[in-house]
């Protein structure tokens, strides 16, 4: 019988942690993906701002913490980072900006198909080859980060 309760944070495993191999694949490719990303152009606040999107929708607290500093430390405004989850509702995300997150939401949720489509037409029109595969690289990637936090239920703590 187990002693674990469930339900518990202290009692989940920390993923990262106990299969380091697989988290250092991750991590590398993450580090490969930031590469792709430069070298296609995307800044890099474009970048955490796909970042951010998709750990708001996965319900991430512990990437959205660490991206919501990494944004910061880039030189986002806390008035975009405040309105980020009513992106489609606001004038303050550039052309590029907007594309990306479309296709970010898309990447992160495939299942649907029109917006899958209509992100990817519109990321199109504004975005190059190469950046419309490293905005896709980088949700990925961010999902994927997601996940081993979620599961892992990497606190965050006050500061």
């Amino acid at each position: 019988m187990s002693t674990h309760t469930t339900g518990s944070a202290a009692q989940r495993i920390f993923i990262d942690k106990q299969s380091p191999a697989a988290y250092q694949a991750l991590v590398a490719t993450s580090e490969a993906v930031r590469t792709v990303a430069a070298e296609a152009g995307l800044d890099r606040l474009l970048v955490e701002l796909v970042n951010l999107r998709v750990s708001q929708i996965n319900g991430c607290a512990f990437c959205l913490h660490v991206h919501t500093r990494a944004a910061l430390r880039a030189g986002e405004t806390t008035q975009r980072l405040g309105v980020l989850a009513a992106w489609r509702d606001t004038e303050v995300f550039t052309p590029d900006e907007r594309a990306a997150l479309a296709l970010a939401e898309a990447a992160t949720d495939p299942a649907d198909a029109a917006l899958q489509e209509a992100a990817y037409d519109t990321a199109r029109e504004v975005l190059t080859d190469d950046q419309v595969s490293a905005v896709i690289w980088v949700a990925i990637t961010i999902n994927a980060f997601n996940r081993v936090s979620i599961m892992s239920k990497h606190p965050v703590r006050p500061q």
